[in-house]
């Protein structure tokens, strides 16, 4: 079976329970596999990325495997604005998070509530630069583990978004991640729109974020935020101290 995210972001859980962790979300538009249902509960596939995890079966749309397979080759669209909204015929409303999908709107055959779109959208690949100006506009989002809009999000959420939005594909997880593009031997060699991995005591990657120019970092420690970052790690002004120690920084455009 397959399926779309019709609802503005859902909850993507470990495990077949309300109280399980989120390890992340679905966001409007996304459209992924079914592989296997318990109770109110599917396991999932995103299409996007590979990434499984469990949904509550009353919040998305099924979908033909042709439908799947039709969008699964289409350009990926983008809302490009913080929040947009999605009208029906009905003039009912549905807010939708930066980075939502839009590209089933032209599938008559998926878009059975006739949703439109009036807003901002992004498609294509982007120039290297165009990186730094979409990571500004997650600034001050609040850390939430397994999150992917401005109104939460992890590490490595905010750099797939990021990314997303402007042509480019990462995996979910930042130790992931981390095995995509080539490695740099120092700082000095890195450029804007770079990602730096952090590891902690056991060597296990735990924190990524986007190098910018002049040795400073934006990163979702917290909330997403603009910090120094030197040969030893992230630096914090505040705290005065390093909080995550770098390990590796790869160049993945």
């Amino acid at each position: 079976m397959f399926a779309i995210c019709n609802l503005a972001i859902i909850p993507l859980r470990a495990e077949p329970s309300d109280r399980s962790e989120i390890v992340s979300q679905v966001l409007f538009g996304e459209h992924f596999e079914i592989l296997e249902t318990q109770n109110q509960w599917s396991k999932i596939k995103l299409q996007y990325d590979d990434y499984e995890g469990w949904v509550d079966s009353k919040q998305y749309q099924t979908i033909t495997e042709k439908s799947f397979k039709s969008l699964s080759k289409d350009a990926i669209i983008l809302n490009s604005d913080l929040v947009e909204y999605v009208s029906n015929p009905s003039n009912i409303l549905l807010p939708i998070p930066l980075g939502s999908s839009l590209s089933f709107l032209h599938h008559g055959e998926i878009n059975i509530e006739n949703f439109e779109f009036e807003g901002m959208r992004t498609s294509g690949v982007k120039p290297k630069s165009d990186l730094i100006a979409t990571a500004y506009m997650y600034l001050n989002a609040p850390y939430l583990w397994g999150g992917k809009t401005p109104f939460g999000i992890d590490c490595s959420g905010f750099t797939q978004m990021v990314y997303k939005l402007n042509g480019y594909h990462l995996l979910r997880d930042a130790s992931q991640q981390s095995t995509q593009g080539d490695a740099l031997s120092f700082i000095e060699e890195s450029e804007a729109g770079d990602l730096a991995f952090f590891d902690n005591e056991e060597g296990k990657i735990i924190h990524v974020g986007i190098i910018m120019d002049n040795n400073y970092i934006i990163h979702a420690s917290g909330k997403v935020r603009i910090d120094r970052l030197d040969h030893l790690g992230i630096y914090n002004a505040e705290q005065n101290r390093h909080t995550h120690r770098l390990r590796v920084i790869k160049k993945i455009i």
